[in-house]
């Protein structure tokens, strides 16, 4: 009998191989096939939460700011937990996050089959939405994510979700206050608003407790003689010029091969290192262990790893390595250290361990830092925040300003105060933006495990808010009266119990 069983399958096999691919069921299929897969999951759960005003103004469960792919993921985590968000961003509708504004990849660096905010639903994640649209053959034969074809994947997200999202909603102002408020000052298309809110949670990216780092000799250049690689920058008006890249990674590469392509007569990339790095560790280290366990580690094992990370550098992607050496005006200049800047005459001359390049215009792909001064609606919280460097001190030889201007976190990702009674409110802005690595891990800004990370803040908010109106909750149960038993079903018994025996 298995010798029948398996020649069937094998003529199976071999009549799917030999069929043409299933054309692609288009969106709409795939957006039906969502809500039923939502309505299987009983989700989003019913809203709960108790409705609190102030000053006759609606107060908002939980305000998020910044909607890319982490705020995203956290008010769709909140909504199927039953708690109503809404995201301000300070973008016109669809252009949230880098990807089709200061992004200059082709394509995503993360591998094709990651399923980033889908959380933990198969027909919420990118290849549902690409293969419905292109087919299966399609899928395989792609290699990495086209860069816009990702957003366009992220405003799907936002609208087969309902997501409410206020665009054009810039944060001037992040106000905690000492009852129970956090107060929210914008800038809106209808002009400055305030509004108020109970948990506030700060989606703002990469950058998103300060902005791109340069070092000091770049603030002393014209300000029209440089960019760092994540400001808006029309490359265009880099034809003809010769073009100095300080950096290796990532955004380094992305940034001289669009000014390759944009005309550039000449781009150096100016590289410390004497060769560029070639492992991603971090990639190594990717597990639900890592991504769970890594909160619970010590204060001395998590520096450790993230400071390691650090050390490593993650390697640019061979794509987008390529992307610049195919371009014979591209000189990657190994081991010259850019140590100083200065204009002579008309041009931008910078010395490095190895020698003097005169340049045209320069850009800084060095990463982002902390900084309060930066962003100033944070000028109501930066002083009160703890930092890593105030909670744990490493050997001096582990020291990384990086890590240690990480905020210092408590489990819903919420700020921590360095005196308890000088911020009255602190801990209701929650960060949940790249510089939360420090305390819980790669959950709120990288694609692999931001559902991880959205599904553990929305939990805990919910938590929260809960704890917070319990009283309210349990009049709620005292006062349900929805019978299971409606009294009929029974008939009380008038035979009396059989007497015990040897009773007297």
């Amino acid at each position: 009998m298995s010798a029948s069983i398996q020649s069937v399958s094998d003529q199976d096999v071999s009549a799917k191989l030999a069929a043409p691919a299933s054309p692609p069921v288009g969106l709409a299929a795939l957006e039906a096939r969502v809500r039923q897969d939502l309505s299987w999951l009983e989700l989003p759960a019913k809203s709960w939460t108790v409705q609190h005003t102030h000053e006759g103004q609606t107060v908002l469960d939980v305000a998020i700011i910044g909607g890319g792919m982490a705020g995203s993921a956290a008010a769709a985590a909140l909504k199927h937990v039953g708690v109503k968000a809404v995201i301000f961003d300070r973008s016109p509708a669809g252009f949230e996050g880098p990807w089709a504004t200061t992004a200059r990849m082709e394509t995503l660096r993360s591998p094709k089959q990651l399923t980033g905010p889908a959380l933990g639903l198969p027909a919420l994640t990118f290849r549902a939405w690409f293969e419905a649209q292109f087919g299966l053959e399609a899928w395989d034969a792609l290699d990495k994510i086209p860069r816009l074809q990702w957003m366009d994947y992220l405003r799907w997200y936002r609208q087969v979700l309902q997501l409410d999202v206020r665009n054009q909603h810039k944060v001037t102002a992040v106000k905690p206050r000492a009852d129970q408020l956090v107060e929210l000052e914008l800038d809106t298309p209808d002009g400055a608003v305030t509004v108020f809110a109970r948990r506030v949670v700060l989606a703002t990216g990469r950058d998103g407790l300060g902005a791109g780092w340069a070092p000091d000799y770049a603030h002393a250049l014209p300000r029209d003689r440089w960019a760092h690689s994540s400001d808006v920058l029309d490359y265009a008006t880099l034809a003809g010029k010769r073009v100095g890249v300080i950096g290796a990674g990532s955004s380094a590469m992305d940034s001289a091969a669009t000014a390759l392509e944009s005309g550039a007569a000449r781009v150096d990339l100016l590289v410390r290192r004497p060769d560029l790095p070639r492992i991603n560790k971090g990639k190594g280290a990717g597990s639900p262990g890592m991504t769970f366990g890594y909160p619970m580690l010590s204060d001395e094992w998590r520096w450790r790893i993230r400071h390691y990370v650090n050390v490593q550098q993650v390697p640019p992607p061979r794509g987008s390595t390529m992307r610049v050496s195919r371009n014979p005006n591209a000189h990657f200049q190994l081991g010259y250290a850019a140590r100083n800047a200065w204009m002579e005459n008309d041009e931008i001359v910078v010395e490095t361990a190895q020698g003097k390049f005169a340049f045209d215009f320069l850009v800084f792909a060095t990463g982002f830092r902390t900084n309060w001064e930066r962003r100033p609606e944070f000028a109501a919280l930066a002083p009160h925040i703890r930092l890593w460097g105030e909670r744990y001190t490493p050997d001096a030889a582990d020291a990384d300003q990086e890590l240690a201007e990480s905020p210092d976190l408590g489990p819903v990702f919420e700020f921590l105060p360095r005196d308890p009674d000088a911020c009255p409110g602190l801990s209701r802005v929650h960060c949940f933006c790249w510089p939360a690595a420090g305390t819980h891990g790669a959950v709120s800004g990288d694609i692999p495990a931001v559902s991880d990370g959205a599904k553990k803040l929305a939990q805990g908010l919910a938590g929260l808010l809960f704890g917070e109106d319990i009283d309210t909750h349990f009049a709620r149960m005292q006062a349900w009266d929805d019978p299971e038993l409606l009294g009929d079903e029974w008939v009380p018994s008038a035979v009396p119990p059989p007497a015990v025996k040897g009773s007297a």
